[in-house]
């Protein structure tokens, strides 16, 4: 987000996630294999938002990026989880 210069588009994508925290309303998604799921929103570049949902109720935000770079934040996006799911946090893996 800190490197989205469009104020509108962060405002946009900022409104798709509270709207998942607040209400669980995942709006225009699918699921993009290994588990994660796109939210994409469909403004300007068509942003997308990559997440992984865990035990259905916590949601992990890992990536966003644009229609242009989807295959390649698909990617690093399940590059992302795998990593957190190997890591310790205490005595228990995510």
């Amino acid at each position: 987000m800190r490197k989205l210069k469009d104020i509108r588009a962060k405002v946009k994508i900022l409104f798709r996630i509270q709207k998942l925290e607040t209400g669980e309303h995942f709006g225009d998604c699918k699921p993009v294999g290994d588990g994660i799921s796109e939210m994409r929103v469909n403004f300007a570049k068509g942003y997308r938002v990559y997440f992984k949902e865990k035990e259905d109720k916590i949601i992990i935000l890992l990536i966003g990026g644009e229609k242009s770079s989807q295959q390649n934040d698909i990617k690093k996006a399940k590059e992302i989880w795998n990593k957190l799911k190997n890591e310790k946090h205490g005595n228990n893996k995510i």
